[in-house]
């Protein structure tokens, strides 16, 4: 077999003005184009006829709503990135351009955004996007009237106007200026009924079918506005267990997999192009500050002290990874502050000196729970398992099914703590960091901070950046002082791809664009 040299990635960084950069698949600054219609026409020579269809193994079936709007899980969002478009959408440098929308401009007090439709945009339906499809979007993620909206920083919309068949105009009641971004939220058909089982979107692909716990599968959108992908079809197989994984690439009924480890790596890498980047999430032992003894900040920071991060990472994935002290990761650089990756550096004699000062100096026993698809945070706990015994904490592991950890951890947050992985559903800092304030309803670990809650509103209440990033930063110091989770790190992301495929590139946050993919002559 062909041995394939594995693809460094470096993953981008984030720009004062929500722009990442950094690498991007290798390509010189010649290559760059800022329109996703001038890049898509720009195809490798080593490209087939633009037919083929691949089988994807994905490590979860998609645990929730397929609606767009309503779907919470960072592995049904990836996937959903190929269905949907919001007004904007990113790409592989964390750019924010347009997409449903041809054009866009901000009102130099951040209150008005106005929008022009792009020409011959239409949803998989066959219908042409229309004003009101828009219109309708954004007013079902910003109603109110059962709660929260579907979508948080559209609780600052005023109102939401067309002032004709082409133009959208969006007036916030107060300055936003991370707003840009919360509209890729993806454009719906006005008069769509069921996007929980039957989505329909403007993306490359369409949806087609599902089978709960087997598979989801697309195809291309003949119509796209920005041309036809060049794969037919792609089938996104659910493969539960890493042994699943490995079989099925090496027996060749799957052709691609993602979110790897480099344990698999190593058994891969002969026969399948390797992609390497950055996950760009947190991944942490997150902590429920309501159970006991973790309500004690004394007893989670001690669990901080008694944890090497690099210990973690050199074990799964061969050092790589970085380690993170916040629930910030590193391409947002603007917001990032890296010392705090640092503030519990391993220390086990101040460890056991915090657990004596709560009363635990002899230890206590403490449940992980972790979802068994993912086989890097099983490992990461298992690691942890060990470390933590070095402080006379007993450390016991329950492996759950990943519907059971939706339900009862994340939803009911009946769990001590879990090993998992936190990403932004945007490139904004607002979306890392507002789960963690009081009454947030993703605030799964339940953590309380009045000084964190105040400052969030003081972001809410400011258009001025220096001051925004001044009150994101102190709220990832708190919570690294009150130890609100075991901060480990963000991940080294591997991807196994076929030979018979190229064209894989890495996003800035969680997303798997299978557009870009294409077969490749023998």
């Amino acid at each position: 077999m062909k041995k394939f040299q594995v693809r460094m990635l470096c993953a981008p960084v984030l720009a004062l003005t929500l722009a990442l950069g950094g690498c991007s698949g290798g390509k010189t600054e010649a290559d760059k184009t800022d329109s996703p219609a001038e890049s898509s026409s720009q195809n490798d020579s080593t490209e087939s006829s633009q037919e083929g269809s691949i089988v994807v193994g994905i490590p979860q079936d998609l645990g929730d709503s397929l609606d767009p709007h309503v779907s919470e899980m960072a592995g049904t969002r990836e996937i959903l990135f190929n269905v949907y478009e919001g007004l904007v959408k990113p790409d592989t440098e964390g750019n924010l351009v347009d997409a449903v929308a041809s054009s866009h401009t901000i009102s130099e007090d951040h209150k008005t955004y106005t929008f022009t439709l792009r020409e011959g945009v239409k949803f998989h339906n066959g219908a042409d996007v229309s004003v009101d499809d828009v219109k309708y979007s954004i007013e079902r993620c910003a109603d109110t009237s059962e709660g929260e909206p579907l979508v948080s920083a559209f609780s600052a919309i005023s109102e939401v106007n067309t002032p004709d068949e082409k133009t959208v105009e969006i007036v916030l009641k107060e300055a936003d200026t991370e707003f840009l971004a919360y509209l890729t939220t993806a454009v719906v058909p006005k008069d769509s009924r069921d996007l929980d089982t039957q989505p329909v979107g403007t993306g490359p692909f369409m949806f087609v079918s599902r089978i709960p716990q087997e598979n989801i599968i697309v195809e291309k959108f003949e119509d796209y506005w920005d041309g036809p992908a060049k794969l037919d079809q792609v089938t996104f197989k659910v493969l539960k267990d890493s042994n699943a994984i490995l079989t099925s690439l090496k027996g060749g009924s799957v052709d691609m997999c993602f979110h790897l480890n480099s344990t698999q790596v190593a058994e891969l890498e002969d026969d399948f192009r390797i992609f390497e980047g950055n996950m760009n999430l947190v991944q942490a032992l997150y902590l429920n500050n309501q159970e006991e003894p973790l309500n004690d900040v004394k007893v989670r920071q001690a669990l901080c002290y008694a944890v090497n991060a690099q210990e973690v990472m050199d074990m799964i994935s061969d050092g790589k990874g970085t380690a993170v002290g916040t629930s910030m990761f590193p391409a947002f650089s603007k917001y990032d502050v890296p010392e705090l990756a640092h503030m519990y550096d391993q220390n086990i004699e101040k460890a056991k000196e915090l657990l004596k000062e709560a009363g635990y100096e002899n230890g206590f026993t403490l449940t992980i729970t972790v979802p068994s698809n993912y086989q890097q945070h099983v490992e990461t706990a298992q690691i942890l398992v060990e470390q933590l015994k070095q402080i006379s904490v007993t450390a016991e592991i329950e492996l759950v099914e990943w519907d059971s950890w939706l339900s009862d951890v994340y939803m009911d947050r009946k769990f001590q703590s879990t090993v998992v992985g936190v990403d932004a559903k945007t490139l904004t800092a607002r979306a890392m960091l507002e789960r963690f304030v009081s009454d947030n309803d993703s605030n799964f670990i339940n953590f309380k901070n009045q000084e964190y809650d105040d400052l969030f509103q003081q972001v809410l209440k400011t258009a001025d950046d220096a001051q925004q990033v001044k009150c994101y930063q102190r709220m990832e110091e708190i919570l690294a002082e009150d130890a609100a989770n075991v901060y480990i790190q963000d991940m080294a992301d591997f991807v196994a791809l076929s030979p018979e495929f190229d064209g894989y590139e890495f996003y800035p946050l969680y997303a798997l664009d299978m557009s870009k993919i294409y077969p490749v002559e023998e």
